[in-house]
């Protein structure tokens, strides 16, 4: 956005007054607007309907496949915001590494980064390589029409540890090795990955979204020295690739309490809190001068709905103070989840702070 508040760069002039990019500029909005993580499939019927029998890296490439599942939850929900159907380790695929999404796993990496030489399968990523990326953006947009799609990325630290662990890890144990031991070839892993993932999300807003979000998942994983030292120069390197487009950056990562204010330094306009930190005390640790989008703990849905609504409360009274709020999930919804129960928390959001 310019200094005076119009839009800049691809920022789609027919999303700009909606509730959510009001929200991400910590202008007035009329009612507080939710959209939740992981909304696009998991928990719908409809989406398990269309992508069966289809690999889930394989379902991201098809456009109108990646079209009708993120707008599904639009159609059913009423959410304010739309998210672009894909996975963390597309832009990876896109490029040649060779990976894969096994079911029941996740990422598995067939050749681990390991060495100086293993970097080699990390080429720059061109909107040839994505182009049903745009493609698929191109169609949402054009069927969203005022409902803003936010981008989608994973950061640097999350994609270096699927790459040097060669796959999910609850230790970190080697991508941590090479962090503390190589600090020079993390340095320049995480740069690369910067590049990709910086190229990723300009694709998107070049083919129209109205926002992007940057998700560093495993990032909670980190010490706050070493999130700044060694990772944060890598985050704040895919946000400036971005900057100059106008359109709002949103960080998010899972159990980084303590990183909060490091998460909005990297160049987030909105902070993503997980629901370990009630967001009045997440808005003292982040600062001023950001929004801030959260944080219902995903398991409240399944206690019914009276739970639902006390603790969506909860949320909303701890968020009463901020300059902008977003609400959301305090991680993704989980697959088991009632899609009912997500439609009835969205209305009880809209009608509790219709303003």
């Amino acid at each position: 956005m310019s200094a005076n508040g119009s839009p800049t760069g691809q920022q789609p002039t027919a999303t700009y007054d909606s509730a959510f990019l009001k929200a991400c500029r910590r202008e007035p909005v009329p009612h507080t607007p939710v959209w939740f993580m992981r909304q696009a499939g998991r928990s719908l019927p409809e989406y398990h309907k269309v992508r069966e029998g289809i690999p889930m890296l394989e379902s991201c490439t098809r456009p109108e496949l990646v079209a009708e599942i993120t707008l599904q939850p639009v159609r059913r929900h009423n959410v304010d915001a739309a998210i672009y159907y894909s996975d963390i380790v597309v832009p990876l695929k896109a490029i040649g590494v060779d990976l894969d999404i096994k079911p029941g796993v996740g990422p598995v990496v067939a050749h681990p980064i390991r060495t100086r030489a293993d970097l080699a399968q990390l080429r720059d990523l061109t909107p040839e390589d994505v182009s049903y990326v745009t493609e698929a953006v191109g169609l949402l947009t054009a069927e969203l029409g005022p409902t803003p799609l936010i981008g989608f990325a994973g950061a640097p630290f999350t994609l270096a540890s699927y790459l040097v662990e060669g796959g999910p890890s609850r230790t970190y144990e080697n991508a941590k090795a090479m962090m503390y031991g190589d600090p020079e070839l993390w340095a320049d892993l995480l740069d690369r990955l910067a590049d990709i993932t910086g190229a990723f999300l300009e694709v998107q807003i070049e083919a129209g979204a109205s926002a992007v979000q940057l998700f560093d998942s495993w990032a909670g994983a980190l010490a706050p020295a070493d999130y700044r030292r060694s990772v944060l120069p890598a985050s704040a390197k895919v946000f400036d690739a971005v900057a100059g487009y106008g359109v709002p950056r949103i960080h998010f990562g899972v159990g980084t309490g303590e990183l909060l204010k490091l998460m909005g330094e990297a160049g987030a306009d909105v902070v993503g809190v997980d629901y370990r930190v009630p967001l009045d005390e997440a808005a003292r640790r982040v600062g001023p001068g950001k929004a801030l989008q959260g944080n219902l703990d995903p398991a409240v849905l399944f206690a019914g709905k009276d739970a639902v609504e006390t603790k969506a409360r909860e949320v909303l009274d701890a968020a009463a103070g901020l300059e902008g709020h977003v609400f959301n999930l305090g991680h993704g919804v989980m697959p088991s989840t009632d899609p009912d129960a997500l439609t009835r928390l969205v209305e009880y959001v809209h009608t509790q702070t219709a303003r």
